[in-house]
């Protein structure tokens, strides 16, 4: 199966921002931003174990939201900051519809749209 024909996707996501990459018509034609998706983060509380279990929930509402956006993927390409992308692709493991993905990460700074779609699209091709 050559490239053009696998259901490819690039995220950018720090812990509060994901930008979602893909194909125009889902397996052909020109890479395109898809979608922003934001965490907001827990609210501040008194209970530490409260606002971890709320930090723990809304990271997995976070991972639910951008995986909406990238239905039947084959191939994935998680860039960003930090350890997320890492949370991110063991989220995608552990989901069935998702665990046979073929994915990658690498670590950059935030980019614009226009260079985030450059990027994925020298990755892919």
């Amino acid at each position: 199966m050559s490239g053009k024909n696998k259901k490819q996707f690039g995220v950018w996501m720090d812990t509060h921002n994901a930008t979602i990459i893909g194909r125009e018509d889902v397996d052909t034609g020109e890479f395109v931003v898809l979608d922003h998706v934001t965490n907001s983060g827990a609210d501040r509380n008194t209970s530490e174990n409260a606002e971890n279990n709320q930090e723990i929930a809304l990271t997995q509402k976070f991972f639910k939201e951008i995986a909406s956006v990238m239905p039947n993927v084959d191939q994935i390409h998680i860039t960003g900051t930090g350890q997320i992308q890492e949370q991110f692709i063991k989220f995608l493991a552990d989901t069935a519809q998702y665990k046979n993905v073929e994915s990658s990460e690498s670590t950059s700074n935030k980019m614009s749209d226009e260079n985030m779609v450059a990027y994925i699209e020298k990755y892919f091709n």
